[in-house]
């Protein structure tokens, strides 16, 4: 569900400190402002309540892109559907939940996918193209900025990407996990203003309104609030996945490019067009950072890595305060194996993440030279690529 419901075991008193330490803002006309979007629309929105897609929906959302077009807004989709239609061709009434047979219905469903949007939207004089990606493709420098510009040319086309996650060959290893999430990595990949989550509810309120009467609609906040992670939770439908927590997390990591985020009701007549007109529509997650540059917004947006680099506490006040690179001499410990140019996590002796970035070194050299001067690099290894574990370029703090 896309309301936030607290945990069983908690009371209304136990919520209401949270609620009311809540900073709220005064919800502005993003939509209007803005000139580049990305709009993820639910499975319930563009399935009939998961028997397939609906094609008059699909349409619907067509047109409104249409007029949105004309205004000239960029505008790419991402959409959920390709399981839910797949399970329809194929006879399945319950999502499965073997990865093969999750493969097999979307291997058959995106074939329908991309028919309904190229038929629905061409009707108000849009072309479309069908994009899947996986996270290796936004983890991979290169395929990350082949991603990038082959949807910029699109946009530049004047033709709408509709985006889903290749859920036909994707694993646990390689998978973003929820169109929530990928919709604001494809936010940040394309330099978006505005991210709309467009779901069967009508946006963010401080605790499950159905259970809690006292629960109160927040029109505008903060991104990336903590106190919105903590009262954030449920989970979405039995043919979509997902829940508020996914797209509070979501507006946490669009705002790190500088994007806003609306969750809102897609069940609202010409929701987009009035949201374009100035017209407040659910919830706004307001960014409150500067952009990151391009290379530690892509260094942000890894959601696995390989291993990690665990920092005494002088290393962490050289990254946190000071401003400095990781060096050999302050990582405690090295897990995982990772190779020389990935990502991994940096944390600091309780084991919470507060940066990430290259490593110089492959974990195996980085276990030799670690507690080390970067003066004795060179002996122990016979080589010195950097004198730096990570250097700060290449290195973003979380």
């Amino acid at each position: 569900m896309a309301t936030m419901s607290a945990p069983a075991d908690s009371s209304t008193e136990h919520r209401a400190p949270a609620a009311a330490a809540l900073p709220e803002l005064a919800a502005q006309p993003l939509v209007q402002r803005a000139r580049r979007l990305v709009v993820k629309v639910g499975s319930s929105l563009v399935t009939n309540e998961g028997k397939g897609l609906d094609a008059g929906a699909i349409s619907r959302w067509g047109a409104q892109f249409a007029q949105l077009r004309a205004q000239g807004k960029e505008i790419v989709m991402v959409s959920s559907g390709a399981i839910a239609e797949g399970m329809k061709r194929l006879g399945w009434v319950k999502r499965p939940v073997e990865i093969h047979e999750l493969q097999a219905a979307a291997a058959v469903g995106q074939m329908g996918l991309a028919h309904v949007y190229e038929s629905a939207f061409r009707e108000h004089g849009l072309p479309t193209a069908q994009v899947l990606l996986t996270h290796e493709d936004l983890a991979d420098r290169k395929r990350y900025l082949n991603a990038r510009s082959t949807l910029l040319t699109l946009l530049s086309h004047q033709v709408v990407p509709i985006i889903n996650e290749n859920d036909t060959v994707v694993t646990d290893e390689i998978k973003v996990g929820d169109n929530d999430t990928l919709g604001a990595l494809v936010a940040n990949l394309i330099d978006a203003d505005v991210l709309i989550i467009l779901t069967d509810q009508q946006g963010l309120y401080t605790a499950d309104p159905r259970k809690d009467p006292s629960a109160r609609f927040l029109s505008a906040v903060p991104a990336g609030e903590p106190l919105l992670e903590t009262m954030a939770g449920g989970a979405g439908s039995s043919i979509g996945k997902g829940g508020m927590i996914t797209k509070v997390l979501a507006a946490k990591r669009a705002a790190s490019r500088g994007a806003h985020t609306i969750v809102a009701s897609g069940r609202e007549d010409q929701v987009l067009v009035r949201m374009a007109a100035g017209e407040p529509f659910g919830t706004q997650f307001i960014a409150q950072t500067q952009p990151l540059a391009a290379r530690k917004q892509w260094l942000q947006d890894h959601l696995q890595l390989k291993g990690a680099l665990l920092l005494d506490a002088g290393a962490v006040k050289a990254l946190l305060q000071d401003g400095k690179s990781l060096l050999p001499i302050g990582v405690a410990d090295v897990q995982g194996e990772f190779q020389r140019g990935e990502v991994v996590a940096i944390v600091d002796p309780t084991g919470k993440e507060i940066a990430r970035g290259l490593s110089n070194y492959a974990s195996g050299e980085a276990r030799l030279i670690m507690r080390k001067p970067s003066s004795e690099i060179e002996a122990i290894l016979g080589f010195v690529e950097e004198p730096e574990l990570i250097h700060r370029d290449n290195l973003v703090l979380r």
